[in-house]
């Protein structure tokens, strides 16, 4: 929607994205899309109203849980598990998962093992469905996958194995002021492959020779996001502190909206029921 001298109020949920250059960027307000890059650049306002939707069940909460759960949901729900942050844990084997319904749909397909250049090199795992969004919600500017396997739980395992060599985390506030320097993924990738070899080796001994496929021939895949001036200090804005956020648009890197007076999360605060006024 064109939205130059609007005012919209509806629930947040974290942003839209599309892979073109700059970044597209669109802020889901309940069913309404805002489109963001048109308002870099100018005086907007954020303002929380207190009112606060569940992400899945649509309860109205008091208090949001794991960026937008209830807490009913955010005990119950498999997608709220433990094991969504490391899946190396993944315990569906044992009969104990929350959900096996939904395990079976999300965690048992296909994913990819990348490596993805935020704040330096990092290695993390993505469904093949959300690439290249993975990449773009944290804030990479380059990405690379390295291998492609049959289950989250093994896309954990490999993950683990690279972390001993390079960073599983990005640093947010460098990842904002801009602190990162291109670099060669498909020679990282090739050293760490070297460095893991016997613990890959392993996991394919354990799980079957079509574990893992290894993907030589994937191509680097780099993000410009629509940022006109970057940030020398990082200050985060809180909707639980301080309800309205207010300033001058100057980018969208990541999940985060990027003022002149501070930085937010939109991704954090998913659920919130917010107006927003250009």
């Amino acid at each position: 929607m064109n939205n130059l001298g609007c005012e919209v109020q509806g629930n947040l949920r974290k942003m839209k994205v599309e892979l073109v250059s700059p970044v597209k960027y669109q802020l889901p307000l309940s069913d309404q899309l805002v489109d963001m890059n048109p308002l870099i650049g100018k005086s907007i306002k954020l303002v929380f109203t207190g009112n606060i939707l569940c992400g899945h069940c649509s309860r109205s909460i008091k208090k949001s849980f794991n960026q937008g759960y209830c807490y009913p949901c955010f005990t119950s729900l498999a997608q709220c598990d433990m094991c969504i942050m490391k899946p190396e844990t993944c315990h569906f084997d044992k009969g104990t998962c929350r959900e096996p319904s939904w395990g079976e749909e999300f965690c048992y397909q296909p994913h990819f093992v990348y490596l993805a250049n935020s704040s330096g090199v990092k290695v993390g795992i993505t469904r093949q469905t959300q690439i290249p969004i993975r990449w773009i919600d944290q804030g990479a500017i380059q990405a690379l996958p390295i291998v492609k396997v049959k289950s989250r739980h093994i896309s954990g395992l490999v993950e683990v194995a690279i972390a001993q060599h390079v960073s599983d985390k990005t640093s947010w506030q460098r990842m904002l002021k801009n602190q990162v320097e291109i670099v060669d993924l498909k020679s990282k990738r090739d050293e760490l492959l070297k460095l893991c070899e016997s613990e890959i080796a392993d996991i394919i001994q354990q799980y079957g020779d079509d574990a893992i496929e290894f993907l030589p021939e994937a191509l680097e895949v780099d993000i410009n996001f629509p940022v006109s001036t970057y940030p020398e200090k990082v200050k985060s804005f809180n909707f639980d502190k301080v309800p309205e956020v207010a300033g001058v648009l100057q980018g969208i890197k990541g999940q985060y909206l990027l003022f002149d007076t501070g930085v937010i999360n939109i991704r954090k605060f998913s659920g919130y029921e917010i107006e927003l006024i250009v």
